[in-house]
C-alpha cells in the first residue's frame, strides 16, 4: 500500500453546522458543495477532509454508532512558529471550537494546543521547531 492518506471522513451530528464550522469559520475550501448530497468534502494540501452523518457512517462501516470519551484519534495543524499556533487556535475558538488544552511549551520540545470542533473530534495546533511539518 501506497504509504499516504487520502481521505479523512469525520463523523458529525449536524452536517450544516460542521460545514460553517469547517468552510465558513475555519475557511476550509468546501469542494461543490451540495446541502442535499448529504456529505462535504474539503480540499486540503496533500489529503481530502470530509463530513458524513455519524450515523451514516457507522451503518456504513457496519458498526454501532454510539460512543463516548477519547477515540483514539488526534487531527493535527501544524504551523512555523509559536505565534502561528496561538493565531491559529484564536481562529477555531471564533469560529466555534471548544478549548481542550490551551497552546503551552510542550514535553517534547515544541508549542501546542487543542480544541474540539463541534462535534468533540480533537485537534492539535502545533509548532514542531525540530521538523517543518508546515
Amino acid at each position: 500500500m501506497k504509504p499516504k492518506i487520502g481521505l479523512v471522513t469525520l463523523g458529525v451530528a449536524d452536517l450544516a453546522r460542521s460545514v460553517a464550522f469547517y468552510r465558513d469559520g475555519l475557511g476550509f475550501p468546501a469542494e461543490n458543495y451540495d446541502p442535499d448530497a448529504g456529505v462535504a468534502f474539503f480540499r486540503l494540501e496533500g489529503a481530502w477532509l470530509s463530513l458524513f452523518p455519524r450515523e451514516e457512517l457507522a451503518k456504513d462501516a457496519g458498526i454501532d454508532p454510539v460512543g463516548s470519551g477519547f477515540s483514539g484519534i488526534t487531527l493535527a495543524h501544524n504551523e512555523p512558529s509559536k505565534e502561528g499556533v496561538d493565531a491559529a487556535f484564536a481562529e477555531a475558538l471564533a469560529a466555534g471550537a471548544r478549548p481542550v488544552k490551551p497552546p503551552e511549551d510542550v514535553f517534547w520540545g515544541g508549542y501546542s494546543g487543542y480544541f474540539a470542533d463541534p462535534d468533540g473530534h480533537l485537534w492539535e495546533v502545533a509548532y514542531n521547531p525540530f521538523t517543518d511539518l508546515t
